[in-house]
C-alpha cells in the first residue's frame, strides 16, 4: 500500500497525498490502463495513461516538468498528459513503494521553493534571493540555468521554510 501524490492535469486542482491498495487504484486515478516513468535519481516513478496520447488527455505540466527535470534525457521529447500519481521506485520484489519523503515533503510545501547550483571545480552550492512559489516552477527555472549558464554543473531544488517564505513574500499557508 504505497503513498503517493496525485498530480492532476488540471493545473488549479492542488497535489494530494494518495494511499494506493493496488492496480486498480492506480488505473482510477490515471483513467486506464497505467504506464510507468520511472525518475532514477528521485527514487521514484510517475504513473500516467498508457493510452494518453490516443485519447487526447490534457497536458500536465506539472508531471512533465517533473519527470523533465529528474530525467535530462527525456527534456522536450515527449510530455506527459492526463492525471498522474507520484511513488517510490520499486523494491527488490517489484513492488512500488511511499514517494522518498524528502521529495513528497518538498512538492507538498506551502512556502515556495529555492534553487541552488553547484559550479564545475567547486564543491559549494549556491543561491540567489530568486524564490518560486512551486516545485514546479522552480524546476523550469532549475533546467533553464543549467542549460543556459555553462558554468552550472548540478541545480537543485529546495523548499523554503515558513520564515523564507515570509521574508521573499510567499504567503505562508497559500498552496504551492
Amino acid at each position: 500500500m504505497p503513498k503517493g501524490i496525485y498530480i492532476p492535469a488540471d493545473q488549479e486542482a492542488p497535489l494530494e497525498h494518495r494511499e494506493l491498495q493496488g492496480l486498480e487504484d492506480y488505473q482510477t486515478v490515471v483513467g486506464g490502463y497505467i504506464e510507468a516513468v520511472d525518475l532514477p535519481e528521485a527514487g521514484a516513478t510517475l504513473f500516467v495513461n498508457e493510452e494518453g496520447l490516443l485519447r487526447k488527455l490534457p497536458f500536465n505540466p506539472r508531471a512533465t516538468f517533473l519527470w523533465w527535470f529528474w530525467v535530462p534525457a527525456a527534456r522536450y521529447k515527449a510530455m506527459l498528459v492526463g492525471d498522474a500519481i507520484l511513488v517510490g521506485s520499486s523494491d527488490q520484489r517489484g513492488d512500488e513503494t511511499d514517494v522518498p519523503e524528502p521529495l513528497a515533503a518538498s512538492l507538498l510545501s506551502p512556502y515556495g521553493h529555492r534553487v541552488e547550483v553547484l559550479t564545475h571545480g567547486d564543491p559549494k552550492w549556491y543561491g540567489n534571493q530568486a524564490s518560486y512559489p512551486d516545485y514546479f516552477e522552480a524546476a523550469v527555472w532549475a533546467m533553464t540555468l543549467l542549460e543556459r549558464w555553462t558554468q552550472a554543473k548540478a541545480v537543485r531544488i529546495l523548499p523554503l521554510t515558513e520564515q523564507e517564505g515570509i521574508e521573499r513574500g510567499l504567503t505562508a499557508g497559500e498552496p504551492s
